[in-house]
């Protein structure tokens, strides 16, 4: 899986952290709804296989979506979309969370 540094200015980093309006969550297909990236990596990680396979196929990726079309954040879908799986999913997400929360805070590396 190929990441991509990219520094995230302040403001970008807090508005991709935080939760979206009410009419843009994300209902997953168990029942949950992800307003946020931390939930949605949460989501993901304790999901099943069917609830993932339910949202991603050869054909669509709805997590890669949500992500890049509500929360507006091109680098996580892009590695998302190259995830091989649920749980290499959950990674890319947490990875990212931590990413931004270091450009939020203005921390560096």
């Amino acid at each position: 899986m190929v990441r991509t540094i990219k520094t995230v200015k302040k403001e970008d980093a807090v508005a991709m952290l935080a939760n979206v309006p009410d009419d843009k969550v994300f209902w997953c297909h168990d029942g949950r709804v992800f307003k946020n990236l931390r939930e949605l990596a949460d989501g993901l990680t304790n999901m099943t296989e069917e609830t993932f396979r339910h949202h991603v196929s050869g054909e669509k990726n709805d997590f890669v979506i949500w992500v890049r079309d509500v929360i507006k954040d091109e680098v996580t879908a892009r590695n998302i979309n190259k995830a091989i799986n649920r749980t290499q999913s959950a990674k890319v997400v947490a990875t990212r969370i931590t990413a931004l929360e270091r450009s939020k805070s203005g921390i560096t590396k």
